[in-house]
Order: structure tokens, then sequence, then C-alpha cells
């Protein structure tokens, strides 16, 4: 009995997350689609302008990518086959590794803009 109420959560929660997911990234999308326009169209354009839109963008997706691996999570631990936990856990793996490349590049990206604005003294 317990199972089967585990199930039934389980089944109204991965949807539902996979769901905050997908705002997240459309949200992120959009945001990204007209911030590059208004630096597009500024006369003013710079790199540290695109490079911010970029980053901001990047956090979207990882906020993104992180509900979706909590999702599979969740899923995981009520699927019934290997083949099944398999291509979850591929995908969790896949998952994993694109957050972790995309927050080492908001990381490299803010250590090049914190060395930008950084006054030199020599």
């Amino acid at each position: 009995m317990l199972r089967e109420w585990l199930l039934r959560l389980t089944e109204l929660a991965v949807p539902a997350i996979d769901l905050i997911a997908l705002f997240v990234i459309v949200a992120g999308t959009v945001e990204a689609v007209f911030r590059i326009a208004a630096v597009l169209i500024s006369n003013h354009e710079s790199e540290h302008e695109v490079r911010a839109v970029w980053i901001r963008y990047s956090r979207w997706l990882v906020a993104g990518l992180t509900f979706q691996l909590a999702a599979d999570i969740i899923e995981t631990s009520s699927t019934p086959t290997w083949d099944d936990i398999g291509r979850i856990a591929a995908i969790a793996v896949i998952r994993t590794f694109l957050n972790f490349f995309l927050e080492r590049d908001q990381r490299e990206v803010r250590e090049l803009q914190e060395e930008a604005e950084t006054p030199r003294t020599e």
C-alpha cells in the first residue's frame, strides 16, 4: 500500500518538476533573446555586454538542468527495470556533465570580468 502511494506520488512529481524545468529554460531563453537583441540594436555594443547576456542565460540553463536532474533522480527511485535505470542514469550523467561545464564557463567568465574591472597598479 505504501509502495503504491509512493509510485502515484512519483508519477505526479516527476512531470511537475519537468514542467518547472521547462518554464525555467523557456523563461531564460526568452529573456536572452530580448537582451541580446537590445545589445545588438544599441549603438554601444560591447563584448562585455554580450558576455553578460550569455552568462545570465547559462544560469537559467543550469537551474533548468538541475530541476530535470531532480526529476530523473525521483523517477529512478521507482523505475522497475534495469534498462530504465540505465537509461535514466545515462541521462543524469549527461545532464551532470552539461551542468559542470556550464558552471565552469560561468566561473571563467566571471574571473575574466573581474580582471578587466580591476585597475592595474604598476
